[in-house]
């Protein structure tokens, strides 16, 4: 493992039910949690939402929100990789399309990533312990399971390899299923609807609309299949919206708002801050927790 920032990264191997990673955090973990499967099967929950981990998914849990993570049912070993750390500004945009609910992000990386994102996660381990003189050290087979990066150097060099599996895994990659199924196809389209254009005026009327269902019944469809409610889904994706025009644009904080959706700057300031801790100007300058 190792942990970043106080980054922590770890390949942890688990039979059912091994007491370590069957575990709640009530007030959820300051850092974001990431996890690659490597055989056998999980299942992690966050608030109303859930993701299986399979051979060849990333698995992310976003702070603040308590999560539990266990052996999926029926299988006898989950065996992942797993690091704490502070996610970079750029990783929420990667990992939007891939959002489950409740800060679950789940996506099944393409099959010729795998071995480079496993060569990742190595060096990732053996670069958390570089002291700063010399050359990090080469990663080694066996190497002990668990490294803490202290050093800003070390730090840094460990978010520059997780940052490679982060763009491996999302890039023209696909959603995990959030459980043995695949997800509702009305469900599905109304998701791609949000994300195509998180500022348009949608309800969930025209949403429901949109895919044929009742409105009552889309409701209940989609916060079934996904863990959160249509309306907070939006939210989410236009805060993620919001992150990227900031990032990207010298457009003005009312300016984001409006291109995002909000229907006023006070509104957007309020739950921007809710959601990262700093308003809106504070975060495109750098201040964040």
């Amino acid at each position: 493992m190792s942990v970043c920032g106080s980054a922590a990264w770890a390949r942890a191997t688990t039979s059912h039910p091994h007491p370590n990673h069957n575990r709640s955090v009530p007030q959820g973990p300051p850092p974001w949690l990431f996890t690659w499967t490597t055989d056998g099967r999980g299942l992690l929950r966050q608030g109303t939402a859930q993701a299986w981990a399979r051979p060849g998914e990333l698995v992310v849990l976003a702070p603040g929100v308590p999560h539990h993570y266990t052996v999926a049912p029926g299988a006898s070993r989950w065996g992942f990789w797993w690091t704490h750390c502070q996610a970079l500004p750029g990783w929420a945009q990667w990992l939007g399309r891939c959002a489950v609910g409740d800060g679950v992000y789940a996506v099944g990386a393409p099959d010729d990533t795998h071995a480079r994102i496993e060569a990742a996660f190595h060096r990732l381990l053996a670069d958390s312990r570089w002291t700063g003189s010399g050359a990090p050290p080469a990663a080694v087979p066996g190497e002990a399971p668990v490294a803490v990066a202290y050093g800003s150097a070390a730090r840094e060099l460990a978010l520059c390899a997780l940052e490679e599996v982060v763009l491996l895994a999302t890039a023209g990659a696909h959603r995990a299923p959030p459980g043995p199924d695949a997800r509702d196809g009305r469900v599905r389209r109304a998701g791609e609807l949000i994300t195509a254009d998180p500022g348009a005026p949608h309800t969930v009327d025209s949403l429901a609309a949109r895919v044929a269902l009742s409105p009552s019944r889309f409701a209940h469809l989609f916060t079934r299949e996904t863990g959160v409610p249509p309306m907070r889904a939006l939210r989410e994706a236009r805060l993620r919206h919001a992150v990227r025009l900031l990032e990207s644009t010298d457009l003005t904080v009312e300016r984001v708002a409006a291109a995002s959706g909000f229907p006023s700057p006070f509104h957007f300031n309020r739950v921007f801050r809710e959601r990262y801790g700093v308003p809106p100007g504070a975060y495109r300058s750098g201040e964040r927790p």
